[in-house]
Order: structure tokens, then sequence, then C-alpha cells
């Protein structure tokens, strides 16, 4: 069995590496605390001869221990880091204000720890957010057919000469040439398995990786070069979409998307989209069986190519494709998250 839980020694390893591949699928207890955490617990580890481990929550808590304070294993995904949920609450309550250090103080919290904390979950600062935040409306406003001025007070900008010039760095173009310009949004969401960046226009989802992959800005670029367009931070209603989506899908409440997706590619990729998507949910498929799948037996490198090339993940579910003998094969958002999708619908499709 695929996802049967490897022997102890195997699982210790994890927990002193903090290894996510187990997370939600193994839990450890400590007879010398009485408590019981998640693998990638922040907490002092325990000594091999302190630890047992668990498949389930149920059977850890049988076993008379009591959940852990610091990774709250009984939440669902974990809880986002609460300091960095303030934060982002403040920046939705105020996106046009001009955020500084100061005003972080303010909120008594340490404002190298607020970096951190964003750095951590997002790759960019909070102040960097807020200001991509401010620009992102400057530019709707310019392509809405505002004038100059009024997308610069919309931005919040006071220097004429300094909405232009942070226009000009951010999209490479001139406020007049923005007016004229085709932009899709970007946006974060939130998975229990890593951050995720999500692009869209006001009526498709274009693109939608985890933003640790290492060809995502590869794959930002290419987007760039076909749709003949710029990127901005902002939201759109697919990325609303996708998100209320999403958050069903990752609490097991529903495995069903239905998002508007704009794919690229040729007949034969999008043919092969087409098949991911046709994988029911909890089964598996291997390139030369997604091959037959489509008709075309002999093509099974061609369809490992097209499944490489999908840009929307979990909704077209390249995940569900591994090799003819069983394994793992490559995943760019890392073969850890690709077994947690595959447990996580397994898990899914048992419940139906």
């Amino acid at each position: 069995m695929l996802f049967d839980l490897p022997d102890d020694d195997v699982l210790y390893a994890a927990l002193i590496a903090r290894d996510p591949a187990y997370d939600g699928f193994a839990f450890v207890g400590v007879k010398s605390t009485g408590i019981f955490c998640r693998l990638t617990c922040p907490a002092r580890k325990p000594k091999r001869e302190n630890s047992v481990f668990y498949s389930s929550m149920v059977s850890a808590m049988e076993a008379g221990y009591r959940p852990c304070r610091r990774c709250r294993p009984l939440m669902q995904g974990g809880e986002k880091d609460p300091l960095v949920l303030k934060l982002l609450t403040a920046l939705e309550a105020e996106p046009d204000r001009k955020w500084s250090e100061e005003d972080v103080q303010a909120m008594r919290v340490d404002p190298s720890t607020v970096r951190r904390a964003f750095k951590r979950q997002f790759g960019i600062t909070f102040l960097e957010m807020a200001r991509l935040r401010r620009m992102g409306k400057g530019v709707d406003a310019l392509t809405g057919g505002n004038t100059v001025i009024e997308a610069q007070l919309d931005a919040s900008y006071e220097s004429g000469s300094g909405f232009r010039a942070a226009i000009s760095r951010q999209i490479g173009l001139n406020p007049s040439q923005a007016r004229k310009h085709l932009f899709l949004k970007a946006d974060w969401l939130d998975t229990p398995i890593g951050s995720m960046l999500a692009v869209a226009s006001r009526d498709a989802l274009y693109l939608l990786e985890f933003i640790d992959r290492p060809a995502l800005l590869n794959e930002i670029e290419r987007l760039k070069q076909l749709t003949s367009s710029e990127i901005i931070f902002g939201r759109t209603a697919p990325v609303d979409q996708v998100e209320r989506e999403l958050a069903a899908y990752f609490t097991g409440h529903s495995p069903a998307f239905h998002t508007p997706l704009a794919e690229f590619g040729s007949v034969f990729t999008r043919k092969v989209w087409d098949a991911l998507r046709a994988i029911p949910l909890g089964e598996l498929r291997s390139y030369s069986s997604l091959a037959a799948d489509i008709g075309q037996a002999s093509a099974s490198r061609a369809v490992a190519r097209a499944n490489g090339a999908n840009q929307i993940s979990i909704l077209i579910p390249c995940h569900r494709v591994i090799g003819a003998d069983g394994s793992l094969t490559g995943y760019g958002g890392g073969l850890w998250r690709k077994r947690w999708l595959i447990e996580h619908e397994r898990r899914m499709a048992l419940s139906q």
C-alpha cells in the first residue's frame, strides 16, 4: 500500500526533519508530556524512546494523549499565523493607506517579526504587499478610463511624478500607455500545504501555482507573452471563486471546481488536460494509460510533456498521474505535495 505508515524509525526521522509530507497523516504522542503533535510541530523534539506514532488524531486521543497547543493538530490544515492574519485584516480594511513601519509599530507588533512572517508565507514583506495593493488600484483606474491624475489619487499618491515613476517600475509602461494595455490580476491564496499564486482576468483563471514552484517566474513571463498583457496585484471574480472552491476542497467538503479556465496550448495539450480532469477522484493514471484514454497509446512521452505544461494546479489534476511502476514521478509543486494531494483525495473518495 502506497500510503501505509512507514516504520517508527522513518517517522522519527521525519519528526526531527519536520517533514511536511506526513502532515495530517501521522501524529506523534509524547510519553513524557502526555500530548500529541503534528510531525511538523515547532516544539522541542522528544527523545526516541518517548515517541509513539499514530495514523490519526482519534487513535492518539484514544490512547490518552492531549492535543498540543503549539501545532494545534485538531485544527483542519492548521491555523494561519495570527500576526499575518492581523496585518492582512488591517490591510483589507485600509487598502489605500500608505503603510509604514511606524504604522506597524502602532499596532503593537514588532516590524522585524512582521517582515519575517510575511517573507516566510508570501515571499515579500507586508510593506511591499501594501505598496503593490495601492499600485494595483491605480492601474485599475487607468485601465478603467480614468485620467492619470484620477488614477494617481485613487492610488493615494500625492506626487504625480512619484506615481508615474512607480507605474513605470511596476509594469514597465508609463501611465498613458497603461490606459490602453491589458492587465491580469494576481493574488495569493492560503492553503494547508502552502500559499498559491492565482492569476486571472475578469472572466477566467489563467494560472494557479504554489509560490515556491521553481518554474513559477518562467511561467509568469510566458503567460505575459502569450496574452500580451501585464500582471498586477488585485482581485477578480475568478480568483474569489477559486478561493472558495479550494477551501471546500481542502476541508474535504467538495472536490468540484467550476471556476472558468483560460487554457493555452495545442489541441493535443488541451486534450490531455481534459483527460486529466476526467480522472475520477481518488484514482490514479500512468502516462501510458492516460495516452490510451485519449486514443493515442504510443504518445506517452508527449502526454508527459503536456502534463508538465499545466499551469493550473489542482483544478487540472496533473498530480493524479504516476509512473507505470506505481512510483510518484516529478511534480513542480514538490513530491511531498503530490503525495499529500493523492492521499487527501483518496480519503475524500472513501468518505463519499
